[in-house]
Parts: C-alpha cells; structure tokens; sequence
C-alpha cells in the first residue's frame, strides 16, 4: 500500500464516472491509479492535466495547443479569466509539482499526495465544465424568428394576435413585478436567515501527514487558527470545533458529515510538521454539489509565524470572499493580529490547549505547565496568562482547589493577559468568567461577555456562559436564546451541553432537564454536571429512587477520596436519612479534604434541614464558592422564604424569587 493510497481512492471514483465518455483522460488515470511507484505517479498526473489543459486551449483559447508549455495555457486561462481562480491555484500546484515526474530527479514522496489532491480537484471541476458545456451545445438554436407567420395570414388574426400578445405581456410584466416585491420582501425580512444557511460552515479535523503522532497537537492548532478567524466573520455560521472533532477519523461522506452537522460547507485541511518546517493544504467543499470550491497551500521549511498567522488570515478572507461574505475592517485587523513571533510559545500554549479541553484533574495539571511554558519563552504573550487564568478558574468550579487558593492566582494570571491583549476574545472569555464566577461582579462579567461575542460571535461557550450569568440574574429567556444559539453553533459540544441541562432545570423543565443529562451521559458517562442536573430533576419530579442514584454518581466522581454513607443512611431512614448522613459524613472530612460547601448545603437542604442548609450556603458565601450565585435553581425552593436565605441573596445583589 502507497502512502498516497487515500488520494488515489478519490481518483478511482472519479475515473469510475469517466469510463467511456473522456478515453484520453481515462487511458491517463488508469495508469496512475495502477502505480506504486512515485515518479510515474507524478508522470501520470501530469499527463491527466496536460488532457484538460489541451482540451481547454482548444475550446475556449479557440487555438491548438501545439508544443506551448502548459503553464503558459494556464496563465492565459488565468488571464483570459476562462477558469475559475481556486482551480488556476490547483493547476499550477499540480503543474509545479508534477515536473518531478517528467524530470526525475530526488524528491519527497509525501509530495505525491498534494499532487494528487490538485489533480482530484481539477478533474471534479472539469467534469462539471463538461457538462455545461455539452448543456450548452445542444440547445435549441432560436436565431430563427418563432413569430414567422403565413404570407397568407389574414389582418384581422394577425391584429388579434398581437392584442393577445400586448395582454400576456402585461400579465407577464404584473407577475414579474409581484415576485419582484416578494423577493425584496424576504430578502428583508427572511434574508438574515436564508444568508446564515447558506453561509454555514464546519471545519472538520486536519489531517496529519506527519509519521510523528506527536505533532498531532500542531495540526489540531492550524485547524483552531483557520477556524477561529473564520468565527470572526459576523455573516458566517461556523460550527465549534468540539461538533466537528467527533469527525476525526471516520468514514462517513461529506454530504452525510454536512447534514448531521447542518451546514452547507464543509473545510478539509492536512498537513506535516517536521522540525521547523510546515507544510498545510486547506480546501472549501460545497455540499449539495460535492464540489470544491476553493483550495490552497503553504509551506515553508523555516516556520516564521508572522509568514503562518498572515497566510491563516488570507485563508479564511478568501473562504469568506468565496461564499460572498462582507469582512468589515475591525473583523480584518483581528484576523490578521500575530499573537506571538515566538514558535516555541506557540507550540507550548497548543499543547496546553489540546490538554486543558480534557478538564480531568491530571489533564488541568499537564496543560497548566505547558501554559506556564509558554508564558516563560513569551513573557508578552497574553493567551499563555489566559490559559493560566482558565485552569485555575476550571479547578475551582469543578471543585479540585478551593477558591481561597485559585482565586488570587487567576486574578493575576487574567489581568495580565487584559494588560497585554485585551481585544482577544478568549482573553475576554476569561475575564467574564472570572468576573462572574470568582468576583461576583454581575455588570462587568455581562460585559465581559458582550465583548467576547463582538470579538468572536460563534464562541459557542461564550453563548453558553452566559446563559448561565442570564438566569443567575433572573433573566430566564434571554437566557435560553443564548443557549440555544451555543447549541446551533456546536451541538456536540460537552459542555455546553451541560450547560443546557442546568438552564432546563432553571426554568423548570425537569422532563427535558433529564431526556437532556441522559443523552449528554451517553456522549460522556462520568459528566458531572449531567449527573448533577439529573440528581436535581429526579429530586423535583419526586423519583426518590433515581435521584439517590445520581446523588451517589456525581458525589462519588467528584470526592473519591471522601467517605460515602448513602447505603447505610437510607437502611436507616431511606431516601432523606441518606442525604442527611452523607451530609454530615462530608461535614466531618472538611478538616482532611476540600468539599465545596454548596454541595453539603445542596443534600442538607433536599433532606429538610434548613438550618443546616442555610449555614453551608453562609460557608459558601465567606469562601466566595463559585457556585454559590446559582440561588434561583429549583434546588433551593424550600429556603425561599427563610430570612437567612433572603439576606444572603441581597448581600449578592440577586433576586431570590
């Protein structure tokens, strides 16, 4: 088996479509999918090419091609604007390339596979040329007037004639006029949503060429980069990274990947990082055709990232222009923005991110040395402290240090990157988290996140974030518009999926709240916040039994190294005895290990115990508990109206009711 072996397979399939319409180009393509060896293969190509290169030069040059040097026809094809820019770009890679196999002489075999995604590009749009082009050919001639009449034909018809004609014309012109107007009409008032489906695009996982797995983390990080500028763009629809990883490595078609994803566009890229050098191809497919529609290249063997950041921005400017997609100066300048000049900060902060989004323990401690990294080869570096800053934020939400530890240290970390770069999107995504999470500041973190969203209006966690800051103050259905435009942008994605469940539970749909946590469960099975939310809604809708069974689940996933009594409590006095005595169990253990005080208050509280409950919620307060602002949850019902609760609630600066 070749090492190009997956690009051949295209070629199979095309040639499969050709046999016994185009004999010359299928002679060619016979030849090339039958070698295993590198210079014919590049030999062959170029024979492909030179079919429909002297095809063209005949057809819409109007002249032989004769012994004219076939990058000479291109140029004029180019010129002469008879072949569409993106398939000129793939003609003079293939060209370029394929000279190794007319010339041979030493080159790097991997090189057959560019050669081979060119010629599979190529030969797609010359199909579709061929196609028109016969379309067009055998049309009607309509030169000859329809309108010739008998010499004999008497005035009267012929005037009758055309009274009728003038009347059709009238009708003709009424109608035209009405489709005109409706046309104005939706393009007013339904246009936003037509350009927004038509403009939807997913960004499916880079392929790595490289023979190195550890590269991996480079190529998921060029895939980021082209997304992330392509986010930017406010008229295009561009689905989250974590919905097209579950693409990585699967068989399904375009179309079938395009329809479970619901977009009409899908990107392809590849590439190889050696060393210092870089070799990437990144390619536009427009789905209901199966047609590519634009395809690029870069290389460099001395990576300069001012070179790399310049050529991601060109390439999302050229998609954007590809699917007439209007790039405003602000959304241009962030494109182009170099975050460092500093390889080996970048690849630092990459490996951090490609561990961060693991949000296990061990995976927050590996991705926080690489951020610390980063930061060390780039002191100026803003997207080292924010990736800083956002561990130190995830391991105080999910409950792995206390604030009183994390607090400080993501203070520090998130202010600096303000400091450097504050019109970076995820740094602003850090700082809403911050202010809302760990400061309590309502105002600045909503803020915060409008500016995010400026900056960046498919951060789908953004959305998704602050749909929860939305229902912390009471705001419920401007809440559900941010999470489920999260959701339209990443459908995948975890965590806002779970993100979704709590906001279910918020506004009280305990039914949806549940069918939601079971199916983020099934994606995955150890999701605290799924678990969580279940625990809560089978409470609410009063199945006891279920709800024991999730309070054990998300209790036991968060502190494995806690003692856990729910067994014996409810021998003793079944579903409340349980809560009540894993409550006091946990109280008993502060002294050897952290336990988020909410999380006592939560049990205490579903028991009956008011007071109790009341006192962890105080606990939670001096501590400053990151999950202490979610008091309009459904959980907290029974303390509504207890003074203590109500206090507490004014001192935040909630609503409690």
């Amino acid at each position: 088996m070749t090492i190009w072996s997956s690009e051949i397979k295209d070629l199979e399939i095309l040639n499969e479509s050709i046999v016994g319409k185009l004999p010359l180009l299928e002679k060619e393509l016979e030849q090339l999918i039958k070698t295993q060896d590198a210079n014919v293969a590049m030999l062959y190509s170029r024979r492909c090419l030179e079919v429909i290169v002297t095809d063209l030069c005949e057809f819409e040059l109007k002249r032989p091609r004769k012994t004219e040097p076939m990058k000479g026809i291109i140029d004029k094809l180019n010129s002469e604007e008879k072949v569409p820019s993106h398939i000129i770009t793939s003609m003079i890679g293939l060209n370029s390339l394929s000279t190794y196999g007319a010339h041979p002489k030493d080159f790097d075999p991997e090189q057959v596979k560019p050669a081979l995604n060119n010629l599979t590009i190529v030969i797609k749009w010359y199909l579709k040329y061929r196609e028109s082009r016969i379309d067009e050919t055998h049309k009607p001639d309509r030169s000859k007037s329809e309108l010739s009449v008998d010499k004999g034909i008497k005035t009267e018809s012929r005037k009758y004639k055309i009274k009728q004609k003038n009347i059709l014309i009238t009708i003709a012109l009424v109608v035209l006029s009405a489709a005109a107007i409706t046309i104005i009409y939706f393009a007013v008032k339904g246009g936003g949503r037509y350009a927004n489906l038509e403009k939807s695009i997913a960004v499916l996982p880079f392929r790595n060429d490289s023979h190195d797995d550890s590269t991996q983390y480079f190529m998921d990080g060029v895939m980021e980069e082209l997304l992330t500028n392509l986010q930017k763009i406010k008229e295009l629809r561009v689905l989250g990274r974590t919905s097209s990883e579950q693409y990585r490595d699967q068989n399904k078609s375009i179309p079938q990947i395009a329809k479970e994803l619901g977009v009409n566009y899908i990107i392809e890229g590849s590439g190889q990082k050696s060393g210092n050098s870089l070799r990437m191809r990144v390619q536009l497919i427009r789905v209901n055709k199966e047609s590519h529609i634009w395809a690029n290249n870069f290389e460099q063997e001395n990576l300069n990232l001012k070179d790399y950041f310049r050529i991601q921005a060109s390439f999302a400017e050229a998609i954007a222009k590809e699917l007439n997609a209007v790039i405003t100066p602000d959304e241009k300048q962030l494109m182009e923005k170099v975050s460092t000049e500093r390889l080996e900060a970048y690849e630092a902060y990459l490996q951090g991110v490609f561990y961060w989004r693991k949000l296990s323990e061990n995976d927050l401690n590996i991705a926080m040395k690489y951020f610390e990294l980063a930061k060390e080869k780039d002191p100026d570096y803003a997207l080292a402290y924010a990736g800083i800053g956002y561990i130190w934020l995830a391991r105080q939400q999910v409950g792995y240090v206390s604030p009183e530890v994390a607090g400080p240290e993501a203070v520090n970390a998130i202010t600096k990157a303000q400091e450097l770069d504050s019109d970076n999107a995820d740094v602003q995504f850090t700082i809403a988290c911050m202010k809302t999470w760990g400061m309590w500041d309502w105002e600045g973190g909503e803020a915060a996140f409008k500016r995010t969203l400026e900056l960046n209006p498919n951060h789908s966690e953004a959305h998704a974030n602050y749909s929860h800051l939305l229902n912390i103050m009471g705001r419920a259905k401007e809440a559900m518009e941010q999470i489920e435009i999260a959701l339209k942008i990443d459908p995948l994605n975890i965590l806002v999926k779970g993100f979704y469940c709590i906001d279910l539970f918020f506004v009280r749909q305990y039914d949806d709240a549940i069918k939601t946590s079971l199916e983020t469960l099934k994606m995955d099975p150890t999701n605290q916040i799924a678990l969580a939310t279940l625990a809560w809604s089978y409470h609410k809708t009063e199945k006891f039994n279920e709800a024991l069974e999730s309070w054990k689940s998300v209790l036991s996933t968060t502190y494995k190294d806690a003692v856990h009594v729910f067994d014996q409590g409810y021998a003793k006095g079944g579903y409340t005895g349980a809560l009540s005595l894993e409550a006091d169990t946990l109280t008993a253990q502060l002294k050897d290990i952290y336990v988020m005080p909410i999380d006592i208050a939560m049990l205490y509280a579903s028991a009956g115990n008011k007071e109790k409950a009341i006192e962890f919620l105080e606990n939670g307060y001096e501590i400053r508990d990151p999950t202490l602002p979610y008091l309009l949850m459904p959980v907290w019902d029974s303390l509504r109206d207890e003074p203590g609760f109500q206090y507490l609630a004014r001192k935040m600066n909630l609503p409690y009711k």
